[in-house]
This record gives C-alpha cells, sequence and structure tokens, in this order.
C-alpha cells in the first residue's frame, strides 16, 4: 500500500497572494501585459505616493481659463478646435489618472512594438541542425514578453506623466474626444519654481493643448501621423545578443538587480533600435517640427497679446525643454519625436515663411 505524498490530493501553494499574484503575471493574454503596465506606470509616475483631488475651485478656474484660451485660439488661427460641434472641455487629472488614460491611449502603438519585438528570426538552413535551445527559450519569450513590456510600457508613460502638463506634452493624436487632460499640480509646480503667476502658465497650457488638439484632428494630418508612428514603431527588431547581455546583470536572489536591469529604458531600446527606420523617422520629424512651429505661432500670436509674464515664461519653458531627462528622452526615442529646441525652431522658421529647407517635403 503506498503512502501518499504530503502535496498529493492538494496546492500546498494555492492562496499564497504571491503565487496568485505570478500566476495573473504570466497568463495574462496579448503581447503587453497591461496589468503590468498600470501599475508601473502609475507608481513610476506618482512615486509610489497617493495624490490628493484636484480642489474645486481650481478645477472651475482651469475651466474659464480654457474658454477663453479657445476662442482665442480659434481667432488666431480660424480652425475649428473641436471635433464634436461642442466647445472643448478640460479635464483635471492627477498624475496617475494622467498615466492611465494616456496608457490607454498609447496602447495601439505600444502594442505595435509588441509585434515587432516577437517577431522571430529567418529560420536556420537545415545543414545548421535543430537549436538545442530554441524551445526552451521560445516558451521563456513567450511568458517573460508581455511582462517585459508590460513593464517598460509602464516606466514609459510614467516617466511622461511625472512632467505632463497637459495630454499633448508629446504631439501623438488622442482618442477621438474633446474632453482635454490638464494636470494642475505639475502646472503649479512649475509656476512655483520659476515664481511665474500660476493663472499665466495656465493660459499657456490651454493655449497650448486647444492648439494641438485643432491640429491633430485634422483627418489628413491625424491619419498621416497615426501612421508614421505605426510604421517607426512597427520597425524596431529585437537583438537577443544585446538584451542577454543585459540579463547577465540579474541576480535573482537580488531584487534590486532585476528592478535596475528591467527598469532601465535602455534595456528595451539600445537592444532594438534599426538603420531601417531612417528613412520613416526623417519624414515623422519633418511633421512634427511643421505641427510644432505652427502651436508654437499660435502661443506667440495669443501669447504676447494676453499673457503678462509672456517673456520670463518662454524662457522658463525654453529651458525646460532642453534639460529632459534620460526618461523622458527615451520615451521621445521610442516614438521618434525627439522634441528638442532644434525641432521646434525649424518649426518655427518654416511656419515663419523660411523656405522648404526649413521643413523637408517628406511631409507630403
Amino acid at each position: 500500500m503506498s503512502v501518499p505524498g504530503p502535496f498529493e490530493g492538494e496546492n500546498p501553494f494555492e492562496g499564497m497572494p504571491i503565487f496568485r499574484d505570478l500566476a495573473r503575471m504570466f497568463t495574462a493574454s496579448g503581447p503587453v501585459n497591461w496589468e503590468i503596465a498600470k501599475q508601473v506606470a502609475v507608481w513610476t509616475a506618482t512615486d509610489g505616493k497617493a495624490e490628493g483631488n484636484v480642489e474645486p475651485l481650481r478645477r472651475i478656474r482651469l475651466e474659464e481659463v480654457a474658454r477663453v484660451a479657445e476662442l482665442q485660439v480659434t481667432d488666431a488661427t480660424g480652425l475649428e478646435t473641436a471635433t464634436t460641434g461642442r466647445p472643448v472641455s478640460i479635464r483635471t487629472v492627477g498624475r496617475a489618472e494622467w498615466a492611465l488614460v494616456t496608457l490607454d491611449a498609447y496602447g495601439p502603438l505600444l502594442e505595435s512594438l509588441a509585434t515587432a519585438l516577437s517577431a522571430t528570426d529567418e529560420p536556420r538552413h537545415p545543414s545548421e541542425g535543430p537549436d538545442p535551445t530554441a524551445d526552451l527559450l521560445g516558451n521563456l519569450g513567450q511568458l517573460m514578453g508581455p511582462v517585459m513590456l508590460g513593464m517598460q510600457a509602464g516606466f514609459t508613460v510614467g516617466h511622461l506623466a511625472r512632467r505632463a502638463f497637459g495630454q499633448y506634452g508629446l504631439p501623438v493624436p488622442r482618442p477621438v474626444s474633446d474632453e482635454l487632460m490638464v494636470v494642475p499640480a505639475s502646472i503649479d509646480a512649475f509656476a512655483s519654481d520659476w515664481s511665474l503667476p500660476p493663472d499665466d502658465v495656465a493660459l499657456w497650457v490651454t493655449v497650448s493643448e486647444i492648439a494641438h488638439h485643432a491640429v491633430l484632428s485634422r483627418p489628413h494630418v491625424r491619419a498621416r501621423l497615426e501612421q508614421l508612428l505605426h510604421d517607426f514603431v512597427s520597425g524596431f527588431r529585437p537583438d537577443p545578443a544585446a538584451f542577454e547581455g543585459k540579463l547577465e546583470h540579474i541576480d535573482p536572489s537580488d531584487p534590486a538587480s532585476i528592478q535596475a536591469v528591467l527598469g532601465d529604458p535602455e534595456t528595451l531600446l539600445g537592444a532594438m533600435q534599426t538603420p531601417a527606420q531612417a528613412e520613416v523617422l526623417a519624414r515623422l520629424e519633418a511633421l512634427v517640427a511643421v505641427v510644432e512651429g505652427f502651436v508654437d505661432h499660435v502661443l506667440d500670436t495669443v501669447g504676447r497679446r494676453l499673457i503678462g509674464s509672456y517673456g520670463p515664461l518662454t524662457e522658463a519653458l525654453r529651458r525646460r525643454r532642453v534639460e529632459r531627462g534620460d526618461g523622458d528622452r527615451f520615451v521621445e526615442r521610442l516614438f521618434g519625436l525627439e522634441l528638442g529646441q532644434a525641432q521646434f525652431d525649424r518649426g518655427q522658421v518654416f511656419v515663419a515663411g523660411g523656405g522648404p529647407r526649413s521643413a523637408d517635403r517628406r511631409t507630403r
């Protein structure tokens, strides 16, 4: 008569939180584990700290400023600022909410990236024989790929959330809506850091957001930009050797080493950038330069007339552009949207009538 083993007929780990979490981590469907992405995005955006609600009076004041901004943008451009026939509305959010909404909005781009990174290499020649590690690494990749891409997606959006004033810090089209996100905490912190009137900064932000919205809502602009962004992120290819080199630094007994490697954006970007994206990038940069040049032209037209501290404010914003951190630069390179001051200057010259050399004709 056999004696049953200690675990026979039962799962001793069932119900333990850590194993429930692991099960969810590795059984999520799709190329990106969105549950992981959301958790990492919120944590990165807030440093793991709870955020307070936006004060009602601050929200009302921002809505009033936005109504002024919308009228001014319409007058300066002649463009419809809304897509639904209703006035543009302002949604005041914290950094965590901004990150979650943006993660959904960027979902198609991030999934295109994930699909590109899951592309397999060319099949081995029969004379080379079977790859003894293919099955093991293939299964490991299927398990780890969505988790790692979820982490990277979360870090990507979380880094953006830390500095975002509104939803168009990067000129990426959003789902069709006339509700624009604004982050009062970031606006007020910037105003305090530079000793600027908060209402002046808020007016600049709302003019910028509404001008971006007016341009990116044009069907032909939206379609072209979405196509170029998709083509760029889809052009990435995995480099297993480079990624394997990064993994050598992981010590399974040290959680900090895992975070250091998987939490480093360069783990992803450094392993996959390809020369094939150069042509797409040139067209994307040219189009974005024109968009940003137009928005800056609108800001100059409206801001000089309405914002008392416009000179000091624009200088502070120029420095902010230059002083972007590594996380911000990673996000920009990931989407092909490296918005240095040279890009803004190039667009401004073109919009001011500086000739075809100011912006590439390949935007057509």
